[in-house]
């Protein structure tokens, strides 16, 4: 595959990433109008590096999940990935995206060993943005000196789809929240090694966040996370990301772990007012004995 990608694009190598670096991914069939407008949008450098996705591309990472229809015959979504530097976690924005949140790419991207990268998804007009993944991926290995399994890219595909999927069921916000809680959980204590032990994990991230699954929905997750099990994936550096991601994944502070957070910080404040009020009462009495 990588001697295929090189000979594709002779002019671009893989690299060791540096900071600032960016790199733009333009949907194949995008008009020159199209293109130039995505560009001024993304205010892409001059020195950018370029690389194009086509529509084969969308259909072989996203053909096992949605149905061919959804995925279309033209290849038009666009990104740009500025790698950051290091230890600054991830960052996603979108525009024109209907389907697939800026959090549903953060945990997808996570899962596909992404890191350290600010992400801007974006189209002509409005689209479902599956397919951008596709050139995301694509884009990061550009950057990076390894390849990134193609067992993995599958995964990250698949987690995108039926995040958004559940998400049209129980709302984006909670199933992308419930996602990062899944993935925190499995980043601090591995994937469970049997079904039991996987579903009570699911269960007890989804209580934890006052989420109710159906047994289908229930089924769907513990097939994915089953997946993610047999496939290498560095679930340190995915727990790292999210913690660093954690003021993106929009419930964050509606769980148990942000509510104690809250209640830390009223904590603090009542103590902190309790010992003024004390100081000047103190003070008060002093003054009133003196006199």
């Amino acid at each position: 595959m990588l001697v295929t990608f090189l000979f594709a694009f002779p002019q671009l190598s893989f690299a060791d990433a540096a900071e600032g670096d960016v790199i733009i991914t333009l949907g194949e069939d995008l008009s020159d109008e199209q293109k130039q407008a995505l560009l001024d949008e993304m205010k892409a450098p001059e020195n950018a590096q370029t690389i194009t996705v086509s529509n084969e591309e969308e259909h072989k990472y996203l053909g096992k999940y949605v149905p061919k229809a959804q995925i279309g015959t033209r290849a038009l979504s666009s990104s740009t990935i500025t790698i950051e530097k290091s230890g600054s976690g991830l960052e996603v924005e979108t525009n024109k995206i209907t389907w697939v949140t800026d959090e549903m790419y953060l945990n997808a991207l996570m899962t596909a060993g992404v890191k350290d990268a600010t992400v801007y998804v974006t189209a002509p007009s409005e689209v479902s943005g599956t397919a951008a993944l596709t050139g995301l991926i694509k884009a990061y290995e550009l950057s990076s000196d390894e390849a990134i399994p193609e067992d993995v890219k599958q995964v990250a595909n698949e987690e995108l789809v039926k995040t958004a999927e559940l998400g049209e069921e129980i709302g984006q916000e909670d199933a992308s929240a419930l996602m990062a809680k899944i993935k925190e959980e499995v980043a601090k204590n591995g994937v469970p090694e049997n079904e039991e032990d996987l579903r009570t994990m699911i269960e007890n991230a989804a209580n934890d966040l006052g989420i109710t699954l159906t047994e289908e929905q229930m089924n769907s997750l513990i097939e994915l996370f089953n997946k993610m099990k047999n496939i290498d994936i560095d679930w340190n550096q995915v727990g790292d990301q999210l913690d660093k991601a954690r003021d993106q994944i929009s419930k964050y502070l509606d769980s148990e772990e942000g509510q104690n957070f809250l209640q830390q910080v009223k904590e603090f404040f009542i103590a902190l007012w309790n010992a003024v009020v004390s100081f000047f009462s103190n003070s008060g009495n002093e003054t009133a004995e003196g006199l």
